[in-house]
């Protein structure tokens, strides 16, 4: 399938959602942000900024996350920091073995980009067997798991840091991988599904992502099977965007045999 020039999709703000979906959804916002401001959710989901403090304080009292002036930050933030623990720690079996595969894929003297996430994160922990390889990665975890490899180059971008997925992100991050090519990406996602196609729960990386597509010439999707027709908040873009899916044996053949259908290739742990 050749790499295609289509450029990412936005989807439109969430309107009408009754309170606990929105509520849901702000939740995955800040849990991928690490914090998020009252003004930016009221645009976003187009309710009233009274009635994102209400969301705010219920999420609070529910011990999620804790409100500042001016909107609310994850409460397991500095803890994640120091231990330099992601936040999303499900469904950890399947992606540790969605992660053994997926780094059979890679060969000594390749270079690869990786994305930022806990799938992505088991990609590293089993590379580091591997030789001279050449590593791009706005995650600061990865970095440091495959930069104490001798022999490998791990090259990171600039950008505003995120406690939640240990990364970079923002302008600079994009502009930078304007300038790469690398063989491989391994791209990671919080919602796949054939109508909706790649979902994320905030704006904020969309176009980071983006370029990172653009960068490599093989795109390897990354996801366990509980992210498969599931949508997130905002739209990345369609299928035709990956070449390759890798996930779990949770995949349904139906869901399998459609993906196959669309020329994705499936690799499945």
């Amino acid at each position: 399938m050749l790499k295609p020039k289509a450029e990412a999709s936005r989807q439109e703000p969430v309107t009408g959602l009754l309170s606990e979906p929105r509520r849901r959804r702000i939740l995955d916002w800040i849990q991928e942000e690490g914090s998020a401001r009252v003004r930016e959710l009221a645009v976003a989901f187009q309710v009233s900024e009274a009635t994102i403090r209400q969301d705010l304080e219920r999420l609070e009292s529910e011990g999620q996350i804790t409100r500042e002036h001016g909107g609310a930050f994850l409460n397991t933030e500095p803890s994640q920091v120091g231990t330099m623990m992601l936040h999303h720690q499900d469904n950890m079996e399947e992606k540790r073995r969605i992660g053994a595969l997926a780094a059979d894929l890679v060969k000594d003297g390749e270079t690869i980009i990786l994305d930022a996430g806990t799938t992505t994160t088991e990609i590293a922990l089993r590379l580091v067997a591997r030789k001279n390889l050449t590593v791009i990665t706005n995650a600061l975890n990865i970095a440091i798991i495959l930069g104490a490899v001798p022999g490998n180059a791990v090259h990171m971008p600039g950008g505003q840091f995120k406690a939640p997925t240990l990364s970079l992100s923002g302008d600079k991050s994009v502009d930078y991988f304007r300038n790469i090519f690398a063989g491989k990406l391994f791209l990671a996602t919080a919602g796949v599904a054939l109508d909706a196609g790649l979902t994320y729960p905030s704006f904020a990386d969309l176009q980071l992502k983006e370029a990172m597509i653009k960068a490599a010439s093989r795109v390897y999707l990354v996801a366990d099977s509980t992210k498969i027709n599931k949508s997130s908040f905002t739209r990345l873009g369609s299928l035709e965007m990956i070449h390759a899916f890798v996930t779990d044996s949770g995949i349904s053949e139906a869901d399998a045999n459609a993906f196959r259908a669309r020329g994705i290739e499936m690799l499945i742990a």
